[in-house]
């Protein structure tokens, strides 16, 4: 009840701090570039009072952007948790896609119905890649997408989503190639910690 409706950027950021979410080294990213930082968000979505604070502050930023959201659309398995809670403080429903053979699509009966308008919720965006994918796998259906939303936009406004992204906080960490590490970040052992390898 206490939570603010707003939060600015280095609020949002000590909240990964103090979760001990915000860490350093090398780190092999889910688009398979290098970073010198990852965000452990699963260190965020273990602590449901963290995790309300963070999407109810992102809830009132969409609300102010893009008014009433009906259905909101997350991709597993790391939007699943920040799209139902921003969805609660919509009040809208919560629904996500999966993948099947090797490309997202709603399983479980989900569908969205004609007029609904539709926001994508994400953790965090980085290259946009799983938010595009996301966003192609319901471009059939007879809902309004809207835009998107993320916790973390890590490209610091220039992933192309196609539709309009907002986000709590925007971060601009470097990313590289493998082959183009330098050596700072060479030196260091690769850590693989996401969740793109999972299988569906």
């Amino acid at each position: 009840m206490t939570t603010p409706a707003i939060m600015t950027h280095e609020q949002v950021l000590e909240e990964f701090r103090a979760a001990g979410a915000l860490l350093q080294g090398h780190f092999i990213l889910s688009s398979g570039l290098r970073s010198p930082v990852f965000l452990q968000k699963m260190f965020i979505f273990q602590d449901p009072k963290r995790t309300e604070t963070l999407c109810k502050a992102l809830a009132a930023k969409i609300e102010a952007r893009f008014g009433k959201i009906d259905i909101v659309v997350s991709p597993a398995v790391g939007g699943i948790v920040p799209g139902y809670e921003t969805a609660r403080h919509l009040n809208a429903k919560a629904i996500f896609v999966e993948r099947e053979d090797g490309k997202f699509q709603l399983r479980r009966g989900f569908t969205i119905e004609k007029g609904a308008k539709v926001l994508l919720v994400e953790d965090i965006v980085t290259t946009g890649l799983s938010s595009r994918e996301c966003l192609a796998s319901i471009a059939d259906f007879p809902g309004d997408i809207v835009g998107a939303a993320c916790l973390i936009d890590r490209s610091s406004g220039k992933a192309d989503l196609g539709v309009p992204l907002i986000s709590l906080a925007a971060l601009d960490i470097p990313t590289y190639s493998a082959d183009a590490l330098p050596p700072e970040l060479a030196a260091i052992p690769a850590i693989k910690p996401g969740s793109r390898a999972l299988k569906a």
